[in-house]
């Protein structure tokens, strides 16, 4: 890596489905290891300059458990209320308004995503000069995720969420894995040209993409993860595959 990185993590969501309304979700534990300590050690190898974590929900327990680790250059964001990924990513401002190389963005939910993973995406992204990276898979069922829109040349255009998508949109196969790498400076001056004119009312992080797209910045989708790799957490379900698929990859 010829860039210096920093990194992201959403962690301030509320798992409704983890049946556990008293703990934070990125806290529930996977073989007996909270979901974002997964997350932690993925981006140890990455040596990045500072790590921001995003809370929100039952905060306290999500700083005390992460400030116990003892980890060097890692700070805290609090997003009060919760109106999107946009709107969490904004939050992180004040932490890193004098940083100067990428954002790694990741999510405090997917804890099977591998180092291995994450240092294949930066080198592709540092080779191709992007502006903005997405990491995204193929699956045969994408429900409920967000499409990655390419033209005719095959050039990645935007993302749609689901519940935004068109009936032709929902049958594209490539979906966002919620994992970016963007530019810094960029990344904040796009955050500030987002809106909330969506069906979920909410900033969508998804809306740099296009913000960055129409302004002439290079920006790239790279198929390079497994679709049970990038998969979030959101019930005990999640969490029973999860361990299934822990123990069929060691």
């Amino acid at each position: 890596m010829n860039k210096p990185i920093s990194v992201v993590i959403l962690a301030a969501g509320k798992g409704k489905r983890m049946n556990n309304p008293d703990l934070p979700k990125v806290l529930a534990e996977l073989n007996g290891k909270p979901l974002i300590q997964y997350v932690l050690n993925q981006i140890e190898q990455l040596y990045p300059d500072k790590v921001v974590t995003i809370v929100g929900h039952h905060k306290e327990q999500v700083i005390e458990f992460i400030d116990n680790l003892g980890l060097l250059n890692h700070t805290f964001a609090e997003q009060n209320e919760q109106l999107g990924t946009g709107h969490a990513v904004i939050q992180t401002k004040e932490e890193l308004f004098d940083f100067n190389g990428d954002i790694l963005i990741l999510c405090g939910d997917v804890p099977l995503l591998q180092f291995e993973t994450l240092n294949h995406f930066i080198n592709k992204h540092q080779e191709e000069d992007s502006d903005l990276s997405v990491l995204t898979a193929i699956t045969s069922n994408p429900f409920g995720y967000g499409r990655i829109v390419r033209n005719n040349e095959n050039e990645f255009e935007r993302i749609v969420e689901e519940k935004d998508a068109s009936s032709i949109e929902k049958f594209i196969t490539e979906i966002n894995s919620g994992i970016y790498l963007v530019d810094c400076q960029k990344l904040f001056y796009a955050l500030g040209k987002i809106e909330n004119s969506n069906a979920q009312g909410e900033y969508y992080l998804t809306d740099i993409v296009g913000i960055l797209k129409n302004e002439g910045n290079k920006i790239n989708a790279f198929d390079l993860v497994s679709f049970d790799e990038m998969q979030g957490i959101n019930s005990q379900d999640d969490l029973f595959r999860a361990a299934k698929y822990l123990e069929f990859i060691n």
